[in-house]
């Protein structure tokens, strides 16, 4: 999120983390004059015990950008939502309500919007819209949501928030990976601004045909016995035309373009590039295949579920992706450093937002900002506005100015 919103323009304030290795990782680029995190300020802190007000002064805020963890709705873990204790939403909520800053963006996993979060959604969202209508003493999330539907309309606060809920896959936007996850974009309703999530540029289809077309193979001088053409587009026929000015969807091979293969001793040309021994495949664990998108990216390490962070290469043999090679999954630059061992620097990805991803989103955002004023006169009273439909088919919070 940091980056992206880097590559989109803004000025960071401040990002605060509880992670040990991610605010080193932040930290030691930032003091090493990486520009899209040069002198940005990181807390090393649970979000909840900061005192903002004294972060932040008077400033006024343009955009916050959040991660909340994503464990308590993950299809990997046990998802016990509200009932977990890393569900995060009501931090990023009450801080938002505080900052009260033009705009926010939140990313979490697809999981969150399953059937049974439904009403803990909702709530999540009308919670979001009202940022100043926190739980009352001693009153749990259920009662919260009561209240909040019945007041949503007659609401006496004057910060409320117009939503856009959007799941999309990230391999859609050019990031060589399928990552299904969910954006909440919220505008501050005084700005009336509409603004749509950003169009797809890339799709499964314009991959196929261009490996079916030999370009792809041809492109990278691939033997006919290891050419494999993805599965994935075979029934878009139909939509061809449609889908006529987008881009390939971007494969591992097409991310891993130019690097050399990972040794056991460090490469001098290359940050973090070292090979990982041990990958193995067994039913359910096979690694992500050459010639498609990554499958996405997870926080975990050796024992990860469907062996998302291996390279499936065309004969069947597997090795784990170097931290380097992860990095350009989720599409960091190549000069941006990750700090922690082999594990740890692999949990900072997993639990990452694709740096395209975050930037495309975060340029359309700063884009309707940069033409709306700053200020406009305060409404006498609130609209009220309707619940954000969704569009069905471990992370840092950060500031922007």
């Amino acid at each position: 999120m940091l980056l992206g919103a880097g590559l989109a323009g803004v000025n960071h304030l401040v990002a605060a983390e509880w992670n040990k290795w991610a605010c080193t990782t932040i930290r030691e680029n930032a003091n090493s004059g990486y520009p899209l995190v040069k002198g940005i300020k990181v807390l090393e802190a649970d979000v909840r015990k900061i005192d903002w007000e004294n972060e932040i002064g008077s400033r006024s805020i343009d955009i916050v950008t959040a991660g909340p963890p994503c464990q308590p709705f993950s299809l990997g873990g046990k998802a016990r939502s509200a009932s977990d204790p890393r569900d995060m939403f009501p931090a990023a909520s009450a801080i938002i309500g505080q900052l009260r800053p033009r705009a926010f963006v939140i990313e979490n996993v697809k999981g969150l919007t399953r059937a049974s979060f439904a009403d803990y959604f909702e709530f999540i969202k009308l919670r979001l819209q009202h940022p100043q209508l926190e739980a009352k003493e001693g009153e749990n999330w259920a009662e919260h949501f009561s209240r909040l539907q019945k007041e949503h309309c007659y609401s006496s606060s004057d910060l409320q928030y117009r939503l856009t809920t959007t799941v999309v896959d990230a391999a859609d936007y050019g990031v060589p990976q399928r990552r299904h996850r969910v954006f909440i974009v919220g505008f501050r309703s005084d700005l009336e601004i509409d603004w749509q999530f950003p169009s797809r540029t890339h799709s499964a289809s314009a991959l196929r045909r261009v490996q079916e077309s030999g370009e792809y193979w041809d492109k990278y001088q691939v033997p006919v016995g290891e050419q494999h053409v993805i599965k994935t587009g075979a029934n878009t026929r139909g939509k061809e035309v449609l889908e006529s000015e987008l881009k390939p969807w971007r494969t591992v091979r097409d991310a891993l373009a130019g690097l050399p293969e990972p040794q056991l001793e460090a490469d001098s040309h290359w940050l973090d590039h070292v090979l990982q021994p041990g990958a193995k495949t067994y039913p359910g664990h096979t690694g992500s295949a050459l010639d498609e998108p990554s499958k996405a990216l997870k926080a975990g390490v050796h024992g990860v579920p469907g062996g998302e962070n291996m390279i499936r290469f065309p004969d069947g043999s597997v090795r784990y992706y170097s931290i380097r090679e992860a990095a350009r999954i989720q599409t960091f630059p190549d000069d941006y450093a990750l700090h922690g061992a082999w594990s740890e620097a692999m949990r900072q990805l997993g639990n990452a937002v694709p740096v395209f991803l975050a930037q495309k989103v975060i340029s359309s955002v700063v884009s309707r900002l940069e033409a709306e004023p700053k200020f406009k006169p305060k409404l006498e009273h609130a609209p009220c506005l309707p619940i954000a439909d969704l569009k069905r088919p471990e992370k840092s919070f950060s500031l922007q100015e």
